[in-house]
């Protein structure tokens, strides 16, 4: 693994000078800003993530929702059980193939999201970053995440 010319190789191993530690800390602190907004909807973050996906796409597949969010079944079906207990999605069979399991919004799904609109807005304000860094640091995130996946 190269290592980069500005860090000396005595102090490749320091905290501050990881990237897996620069984004699992911005992670932490971001998910705690979203707390207490994430609290009045009765919502949890990966619960939050998920229901951002339907209500961009409802009647998704289990399949394809963990594709968009990046997790694997075991992790996802809990969390859709939570939502669907809350009342906010039901987890269908699809009928052209029972293996597959399509997850939809309930109307209090689909009402929560007006409840969650000012949410973004709230974030951009707490963060205090100008807009146009916020986009650009998701887009460098993205192409990062993009590119450790490939």
């Amino acid at each position: 693994m190269p290592r980069s010319p500005a860090i000396p190789p005595d102090q490749a191993l320091r905290l501050e000078h990881q990237v897996c530690f620069a984004l699992y800390s911005a992670s932490l602190a971001m998910t705690k800003l979203y707390k207490p907004w994430l609290d009045g909807l009765g919502l949890t973050y990966p619960q939050y993530i998920a229901m951002l996906v339907l209500w961009e796409q409802d009647g998704l597949s289990v399949k394809e929702l963990g594709e968009r969010l990046f997790l694997d079944s075991g992790t996802l079906t809990p969390l859709l059980k939570r939502l669907e207990a809350a009342g906010l999605v039901t987890r269908l069979r699809a009928t052209d193939d029972e293996r597959r399991v399509l997850v939809r919004l309930t109307a209090a799904g689909r009402r929560l999201r007006s409840r969650a609109e000012a949410i973004p807005s709230c974030i951009v304000e707490a963060a205090q970053c100008p807009l146009p860094e916020l986009v650009q640091l998701t887009r460098q995130i993205r192409s990062l995440r993009d590119r450790l996946a490939a």
